[in-house]
């Protein structure tokens, strides 16, 4: 079975990615995801890949 997934575009925020996937971390280190995720797209989190809200602080405008 296809594993199957969902992108959303905050405005001015994350990228939220929703159902089953597999994330592979730059280091090569693989993660089963299996919830909603938050992916840094300001690249000011201190959590990256993940958003950790640093957008906010910084006005992040797309």
């Amino acid at each position: 079975m296809e594993k199957e997934f969902i992108v959303k575009v905050v405005k001015n925020g994350p990228l939220v990615v929703s159902g089953d996937f597999k994330l592979v971390l730059p280091s090569g280190e693989e993660q089963e995801v299996t919830r909603k995720t938050f992916f840094c797209r300001c690249g000011q989190s201190k959590n990256k890949p993940y958003c950790d809200g640093a957008h906010a602080a910084v006005k992040f405008d797309e």
